[in-house]
């Protein structure tokens, strides 16, 4: 089984559930004399598709079966026999994913009944609802599909015919998947690993038929076009963007377009904020269409009652498959650009697109575009370890890689926003009360995640709101971490999410408590404040966003005493090498987020917060403070090397660990790393030995000057 499938959420399974009925009990000798499949389409039930079959056993019925069942004899006497019956049960069940009560019992049933017929099996990967419920909850009184159907509020009905119990095993299938994530298991893998541990304990499970299929890591075959992945939009776009006001008459932009051979312009008035909500956009083909509609008097209207407003945009350092995924959301051929201020900078369209021979991102973007509710979106998240794997073989670093599963988490946060604000307008909760944006913090927000993490995120609104506005917004909250909760994006441990009332509020809310951080005297007062300077707009006013950035970073200028603070808030970073230079590990792994991703990281965004070096990565960190002249040149570039070996060697752990159905970490399993990998990972640590000294002089430093006399500029990004 490759990745992609291990990867995938229970939430959004593609499988068919099973259930048979029979002539007795004993696996070895029963025969099949009902049989039916009901699909899961992501996740949902396809009762429509649903299949039931009789089938006759060429055996008597035993009157004890009967009373169970009742099917006799008689009943299946005009039934065709297992042989005629199978070739069209095969094509639903072959490489798919079989789900049932006591599945195991079914599975070697049928696979006796393939052997009689001369028919070639082939276990498929199952899973056992019964097993499943004991996970969930081991405690249960017992684990038939009645007491279980009780304990979930399934009605069963049909009850001891194969479609009936099918259909309640699907639905309680669908009712556990929530249960089993409480308990961190969200994807197939992890399932079947789970159900295969408790098969351990269970001797008596029948099993002839059963395969669990854990996959080991597959090279893919298939071979992804990485430009899209490590393309930004600002690297394609066109720029400066062509502005006309709104009362340019049609002739008058074609004969403009014509010239700077364009195939659209901006609309927007002198005056107006230059953007994206305050500016529209006109194009060939909004021309045509009413040249069409209107004949030649379309000429001389005015292009305000063709265009489109407002402008949809993506931001500047967007990669480039982000911006396919949202014109085929939006089913458009242009897209407005804007810089880190939410002002337009550009405009991207498919011409732009199609010179990246982007077929290789169609595919993901497609998923995207196309994504309705929770199961969708669950599945579109779930390609990305397939995904990643496949641009690590087609060698893209892995400081790349990190920066499209971070887009992977805007874009999912987007959404999920999206998805939920449209929600409460149609359950008669209103519009938004006022201008506000949805940012990711953390790792996201510096293009840093990797394939274990949780939600960072928070909510700023503008501070015209009415008074009862965070009531809104903190339903907002709720509804949008529990979507990204639910397609495989965990709530965040340390509550740093935007339903929680410290992660959000109204712009005067936030500067007052940036204001109260840089003023606090305790580290432990400072917990979790650190990513909050990561932060990046995902949904909603850019500028605002922007704003408050740029206020937090204003404020904290200069501000060694908290920058300082936040480190000591961060805790202890453990040495990874022994007293004799070896790596440090704890049952064969060290955990690399800890002993080494977490002292780089910290130390460059609280040296960037001191030095007012506003780049967001931590590469651009510490490249900022390599121009202010703060540090040996050596030091930052060994730091840089380090973090990339970290990056690397966490992410193909993680991508060993998903297939075989562990939930993915940061500790990497030493024995594992070919000989080159540990001698890079030891250098690695090695540039972190003296990161305390290394952070607390820099801390104090002052800013080299330039031949003038005055400060270098601040570094951004």
């Amino acid at each position: 089984m490759s990745i992609g499938r291990s990867a995938t959420p229970l939430i959004s399974l593609d499988a068919v559930v099973v259930d048979t009925e029979t002539t007795g009990l004993d696996p070895a000798r029963a025969r099949i004399i009902d049989i039916a499949l009901v699909p899961l389409d992501k996740g949902r039930i396809a009762q429509d598709q649903a299949a039931q079959f009789l089938v006759r056993p060429d055996i008597p019925i035993p009157a004890a079966s009967t009373r169970i069942h009742g099917i006799d004899t008689a009943a299946v006497a005009d039934a065709a026999p297992f042989a005629a019956v199978w070739p069209g049960l095969l094509p639903q069940m072959d490489d798919t994913v079989i789900i049932g009560h006591s599945i195991g019992f079914d599975l070697a049933v049928i696979k006796r009944e393939c052997d009689r017929a001369g028919f070639a099996w082939r276990a498929p990967p199952s899973l056992c609802t019964r097993m499943l419920a004991q996970i969930a909850r081991p405690d249960l009184a017992d684990f038939s599909l009645d007491t279980i159907g009780k304990w979930l509020g399934v009605d069963i009905t049909g009850r001891h015919s194969a479609l009936g119990d099918a259909i309640a095993t699907a639905r309680i299938f669908c009712n556990l998947v929530p249960m089993l994530r409480e308990r961190g298991i969200r994807t197939l893998a992890e399932a079947m690993r789970a159900s295969e541990n408790l098969a351990d304990r269970m001797p008596n499970q029948p099993s002839a038929g059963w395969s669990w299929s854990l996959p080991a890591v597959e090279t893919s075959a298939v071979r992804r076009d990485v430009q899209p992945y490590n393309t930004r939009v600002m690297q394609i776009m066109s720029a400066p963007p062509v502005v006309v006001a709104p009362d340019t008459s049609v002739i008058s932009a074609l004969r403009m377009m014509a010239q700077q051979q364009i195939s659209s312009l901006l609309v927007r008035p002198a005056a107006a904020p230059t953007q994206a909500s305050t500016t529209g956009i006109v194009t060939e083909r909004d021309m045509l269409r009413a040249l069409g509609e209107h004949g030649s008097s379309a000429l001389a209207l005015p292009v305000a009652e063709l265009m489109s407003s407002p402008l949809h945009a993506v931001p500047a350092d967007a990669l480039a498959y982000a911006a396919i995924g949202r014109m085929n959301r939006l089913r458009i051929r242009h897209l407005g650009v804007v810089d880190f201020a939410g002002n337009v900078a550009g405009v991207l369209s498919a011409r732009d697109l199609l010179r990246l021979r982007a077929e290789g991102a169609v595919e993901l973007a497609d998923e995207i575009g196309s994504a309705r509710d929770v199961h969708d979106l669950a599945r579109a998240w779930s390609r990305l370890a397939q995904i990643s794997g496949e641009l690590l073989a087609e060698g893209l670093s892995a400081p790349d890689v990190a920066a499209v599963i971070s887009q992977r988490v805007r874009e999912m946060t987007y959404l999920a926003a999206e998805q939920a604000e449209a929600a409460m307008k149609a359950d008669g909760l209103g519009d938004p009360p006022c201008r506000y944006v949805v940012v990711v913090l953390g790792s996201a927000g510096r293009d840093e995640s990797l394939l274990a993490m949780d939600q960072d995120n928070a909510i700023v609104f503008a501070d015209d709101a009415p008074a009862d506005a965070d009531a809104w917004f903190a339903e907002l909250g709720r509804r949008m971490t529990d979507t990204l909760h639910a397609v495989g994006i965990p709530l965040c441990k340390g509550g740093i999410m935007a339903r929680n009332s410290d992660w959000r509020g109204s712009y005067a809310t936030w500067c007052q408590r940036v204001s109260d951080w840089v003023r606090q005297a305790r580290p432990e007062q400072l917990l979790s404040v650190d990513v909050f300077f990561d932060l990046r707009a995902a949904y909603g006013d850019i500028a605002l966003a922007q704003e408050l950035r740029n206020f937090a970073f204003d404020a904290a200028r200069g501000e060694a005493a908290f920058a300082k603070l936040l480190l000591q808030a961060g805790g202890f970073v453990p040495s990874g090498l022994t007293w004799y230079g070896g790596i440090s590990t704890d049952q064969g792994r060290i955990d690399l987020k800890r002993a080494g991703m977490f002292g780089i990281v910290g130390a460059a965004r609280s040296l960037a917060i001191c030095h007012h070096v506003t780049g967001r990565s931590t590469l651009d960190r510490l490249r900022g403070l390599a121009a202010l002249r703060l540090g040996s040149e050596q030091d930052i570039d060994a730091l840089a090397d380090a973090r990339d070996v970290f990056l690397d060697l966490i992410l193909r752990q993680q991508l060993t660990d998903i297939a075989a159905g562990r939930p993915p970490g940061n500790a990497v399993e030493v024995r594992r790393l070919t000989r080159r990998q540990r001698a890079a990972l030891k250098v690695a640590l090695q540039a972190v030995e003296p990161l305390e000294d290394f952070t607390r002089d820099l801390l104090f430093a002052t800013r080299a000057t330039d031949q003038s006399g005055q400060p270098d500029a601040d570094p951004q990004t």
